[in-house]
């Protein structure tokens, strides 16, 4: 998509006021206007537009590794990470799995997310450089600051990293990540460290008792809740509902390694897993994910902010979506994954390759089917045309 072209989308479901989207290049022009006589229009039919979906914790380069479930529940990330340890040293097919070159796994991590609605994604790790190029299909959260853990980051590089994060950056670490006394005690042991102000976000959180949530909300702290990964290392979740509704929670899938397929997955077992609505849900991956990561330009559909967006069928609440219900994602306006209807009136049949996602025919951007098909390892569940692919790649 050009970046000077106007697009209208109308009859559009826009968070239960039905009428028009406008986008002008890579951003939203207008909510609710008129479409101008020179812009082409789609019309929803009713269909919903969602602001792209915000991924608040990844580790992307983990997605393509045989998933480790333990036979009974960890007690702490110390124990997780052995149980990880153990089987790369005893699967020669786990270990094959890490050997596949860092950038394709990073590629299938983004493509994960993409097919589930996600635009935008902070990943928990390096800032590798293929996750900032034009070739990596959706945005990923470049001004941040992050320790792994107090499990494997000395103390002292833990308040370093957060002293030299700017206060307009958000500042990640895994904590609480457990249900013994040592997971329960690091919320005092950060607060001691003086790591604990209004741009900490805590990941997973699952021993924070009332206490420690009440002084997080004070701190104007927020945290990530991976429920999926929580409940099949661990057994236990956080209680996030006190939180939750002040809008200091997002939603992150941690990594197929230990949480579930995607976001889209992750929606549906949050729901699951505490008594929380669906618009409370919905902004755990938009408004209040793009707030606690402090990305102004996301999250909402308010003009002047980024054109990412996710078209689902009317009617269709959010948590009880799969990715082969997506209709449409689009990044900086441009479309990148969605339905053949919508995809061909939006972008020429050059700009697709078609592919097969869990059964369901879609259209794939071009570049990003070439390089899926150059790869040594695949996304699960999508297959490539490659017919299609040869006649994209060929304009």
């Amino acid at each position: 998509m050009m970046s000077s072209r106007r697009l209208t989308f109308v009859n559009a479901d826009l968070g239960g006021v039905h009428g028009s989207l406008r986008i002008s290049g890579a951003r939203i022009a207008a909510a609710g206007a008129a479409a101008c006589a020179a812009d082409e229009t789609l019309d929803l039919r009713g269909d919903r537009v969602l602001p792209g979906l915000i991924n608040a914790h990844d580790h992307l380069q983990l997605n393509t590794l045989p998933a480790v479930h333990p036979e009974q529940p960890t007690r702490n990330a110390r124990e997780w990470i052995a149980l990880v340890n153990q089987r790369r040293q005893a699967d020669p097919l786990f270990e094959s799995s890490v050997a596949v070159a860092l950038n394709e796994r990073l590629l299938i991590g983004g493509i994960k997310n993409l097919l589930g609605g996600v635009t935008t994604v902070a990943h928990h790790d390096p800032l590798f450089a293929f996750l900032t190029g034009s070739q990596f299909p959706i945005r990923v959260v470049s001004h941040y600051g992050w320790s792994h853990s107090l499990y494997v980051d000395p103390a002292e590089e833990v308040r370093d990293s957060y002293l030299r994060t700017p206060p307009d950056w958000p500042w990640i670490i895994h904590a609480a990540e457990g249900v013994d006394e040592e997971a329960g005690a690091e919320f005092s042991r950060l607060e001691a460290l003086g790591c604990v102000g209004p741009n900490t976000l805590m990941v997973h959180g699952i021993a924070l008792g009332p206490a420690e949530r009440s002084r997080l909300r004070d701190a104007h702290a927020g945290l990530i809740w991976c429920p999926s990964s929580n409940l099949r290392l661990f057994g236990a979740t956080a209680h996030i509902c006190d939180l939750s509704r002040c809008g200091r929670v997002a939603l992150g899938t941690d990594s197929r390694l230990s949480g579930s397929r995607d976001l889209l997955d992750e929606l549906q077992a949050a729901r699951a897993a505490a008594e929380v609505d669906e618009l409370t849900l919905e902004a755990m991956v938009t408004r209040d994910a793009a707030a606690l990561l402090r990305l102004p330009d996301r999250g909402t559909l308010q003009p002047g902010t980024c054109a990412d967006l996710l078209v689902l069928p009317a009617g269709l609440p959010l948590s009880q979506a799969s990715r082969a219900d997506v209709r449409l994602v689009m990044v900086a306006g441009r479309p990148l994954y969605g339905d053949p209807d919508y995809a061909l009136a939006v972008a020429p049949r050059a700009h697709w390759v078609r592919v097969s996602v869990d059964g369901r025919t879609k259209m794939l951007q071009g570049d990003l089917a070439e390089a899926l098909s150059a790869a040594s390892i695949g996304e699960p569940g999508l297959s490539i045309c490659e017919e299609t692919l040869g006649a994209a790649c060929a304009t």
